[in-house]
């Protein structure tokens, strides 16, 4: 909060509880002289809230200067007793000729009374300052939150540079189209892959038509490279103009491909995406894989599972089954 802020908050709720303790006062006619003593002490008061407030506890209410925080403490409340003095044993006795306390008043209990008196605005101050830096405290780790979450997506969804990539996948399209069209198609593909992952949007998220765009050229990609002997069934239903986190249904195709089978036309790797209303179900299974397995580097699910937690908080679901023989993997969205 801006300084102007924070003063014109603090006037206006000074202004408040000087209404409310004076607003009785005004409505019956009391004189300031009968007022005289309460106006004197709720002066000192506010001299010995801002005391506390802007000095005492921003300096020494932390670890470690306790020591210091006690000596400020006591200062205040010296400061407190010396000003009630000053103003209503002298400066009163002056301009009005009479005096809070009487002459007879012995020094211990003129210092015990005043003590008392001051206790109440030793704590006041403490906590507007306690609430304050809570307040401020709140909105740093909201802040820090934030940029922590940016970072740690914008890591897990590219450890490359894929600018230099596109731009090398472009070049060598153009220098495969006379030589080979299927070349030039497989290029194509990983190109459209590499444009994906550099759209940007201010939320992270994509239409989920383009994320199926993306799942379809990464199979027609693996498909190219294992035909005739690929086996894959892919179905999507109820896609029309939602969003989804960018890149979050990849890596569930990518680890299929990694450890299943795909030559088993008995046993395709199954791919299913629905929409239901808001709930997007996304099942990816496949015969689990005996042989050598592809050691490939992907997201893979442990990161895939803290991207969920991050941008789908109390907001997905992900099951995963094994029975020895397949492998399923469910997704359950609230988008």
């Amino acid at each position: 909060m801006k300084r102007t802020k924070v003063v014109i908050v603090h006037i206006a709720c000074w202004l408040t509880v000087l209404a409310y303790l004076y607003g009785e006062e005004l409505i019956k006619g009391v004189t300031l002289r009968e007022s005289a003593f309460s106006i004197s002490m709720n002066f000192i008061q506010i001299i010995e809230f801002y005391i506390c407030y802007l000095w005492v506890y921003p300096n020494y209410l932390k670890r470690g200067k306790i020591p210091h925080l006690i000596a400020g403490l006591i200062l205040t409340i010296a400061v407190f007793i010396a000003l009630r003095y000053l103003i209503e044993q002298v400066l009163y006795d002056h301009w009005f000729g009479m005096t809070n306390y009487s002459d007879d008043t012995t020094l211990s209990k003129y210092i015990t009374d005043n003590i008392y008196y001051s206790l109440a605005f030793l704590v006041v101050p403490a906590a507007v300052y306690s609430i304050q830096q809570n307040f401020k405290t709140e909105i740093a780790n909201r802040k820090l939150k934030a940029e922590v979450v940016k970072s740690e997506l914008a890591f897990l969804k590219s450890q490359i540079n894929p600018h230099f990539l596109y731009n090398t996948l472009n070049y060598v399209y153009s220098l495969a189209i006379p030589v080979s069209d299927k070349i030039a198609n497989a290029i194509l593909r990983l190109s459209d892959l590499m444009r994906y992952t550099l759209n940007e949007s201010p939320d992270g998220k994509v239409t989920l038509s383009k994320e199926v765009e993306y799942l379809e050229s990464y199979i027609e990609l693996f498909k190219m490279r294992f035909e005739p002997k690929f086996f894959v069934d892919f179905s999507a239903e109820g896609i029309e103009h939602q969003k989804v986190a960018a890149l979050m249904l990849i890596p569930f195709v990518e680890n299929a491909f990694k450890h299943g089978v795909l030559n088993d036309e008995k046993h395709p790797i199954r791919i299913k995406l629905k929409i239901n209303g808001k709930r997007l179900s996304f099942e990816v299974s496949n015969k689990i894989n005996r042989g050598q397995k592809d050691h490939s580097s992907g997201v893979g699910l442990v990161n895939i599972q803290r991207r969920l937690d991050l941008i789908y908080p109390d907001q997905h679901e992900l099951l995963v089954s094994n029975n020895g023989n397949t492998y399923k993997t469910t997704l359950i969205l609230n988008i």
